[in-house]
């Protein structure tokens, strides 16, 4: 098997920690070349931090973290620590990392990556807003035939969460979004609807905790922390790993290829309109996906935790 060429573009945030542990425990199908921070959930300077924090816990100190943009094309930037606490990884336990970022900038590193490699042979797994993409794709408008595949958290078939229309990743940056999305860049897309699936169940939740090492008891204490207004849960949606996990184990997941178009102004700005039924009769630009089997997708996230320190 030869291992899938893979860059993450993330805001760590906690389903992020999870998608970049799930990636780093299968080195046998990714070579993770590099990590693009980009500011969503919390502040850049935190994301930076947090991709750190979770690449050393890791034990992966040799692939390199770039900091990327600090805020959205357009539109200010808004974060999310109502969810994620305010360093952006609550409930995780992990300490700050004596490491530093790579020198250069994000979207300078993917350029260059995507440049450097074979045509077709770079994926991406988007984990936040799309600004450090869009602005790779908007400076070097080259990339965008050589780039082999785009794997997206963002967007939503029916209701957002941001607002009634919106999902977070998109409203926080919807002109980066509509960029990315009429670029011609093959695209899987994981919005609310199939993320919203991707919940542990009590006996996955026991499962984590007993793994008994450093990588479990983080994923353990992310999944359980106090929530908003003083209450705990034992789970939470996965939105970041279905990315991830996708390219692993596709048959876990059902969807089918659709067009997609961004609304960036007014009250429905950051919706994905998805034309699931083909009324427009435009050629679709990404496989959307909507269900996945949550109980296998954990049994294998777990295994795949299990093989960390």
């Amino acid at each position: 098997m030869t291992a899938r060429t893979l860059a993450i573009d993330t805001d760590p945030g906690q389903d992020d920690a999870v998608a970049l542990l799930l990636a780093f425990a299968h080195r046998e199908a990714f070579d993770v070349k590099l990590i693009a921070s980009v500011a969503g959930n919390v502040g850049l300077e935190r994301t930076t931090a947090n991709a750190l924090r979770i690449r050393d816990l890791a034990g992966r100190g040799d692939v390199p973290v770039h900091a990327g943009m600090a805020g959205p094309m357009v539109v200010p930037l808004e974060t999310a620590e109502f969810i994620s606490g305010p360093d952006g990884l609550a409930g995780s336990g992990l300490p700050e990392s004596a490491s530093r970022p790579a020198d250069g900038h994000a979207v300078d590193a993917l350029i260059r990556l995507i440049r450097i490699e074979p045509p077709g042979s770079v994926t991406i797994c988007a984990l936040g807003p799309l600004t450090n993409i869009a602005m790779a794709l908007r400076l070097a408008p080259d990339i965008a035939p050589r780039l082999g595949l785009l794997s997206i958290m963002g967007g939503a078939l029916s209701l957002g969460n941001m607002t009634p229309a919106a999902e977070f990743n998109f409203y926080v940056d919807p002109h980066a979004a509509a960029v990315v999305m009429s670029a011609g860049v093959k695209t899987a897309l994981f919005g609310l609807d199939v993320t919203h699936q991707a919940i542990a169940s009590p006996a996955h939740v026991a499962r984590l905790a007993a793994l008994g090492n450093r990588a479990g008891a983080c994923v353990y204490g992310m999944l359980t922390r106090p929530r908003p207004g003083g209450m705990a849960t034992k789970a939470h949606p996965m939105h970041d790993p279905c990315t991830v996990a996708w390219l692993m184990w596709p048959e876990l997941f059902d969807g089918r290829d659709c067009h997609v178009e961004i609304e960036t102004d007014g009250r429905v700005r950051g919706r994905s309109t998805i034309d699931w039924n083909g009324r427009t009769k435009r050629s679709p630009n990404a496989y959307v996906a909507s269900k996945v089997d949550a109980g296998a997708l954990f049994d294998r996230m777990i295994d795949s935790i299990a093989r960390l320190p």
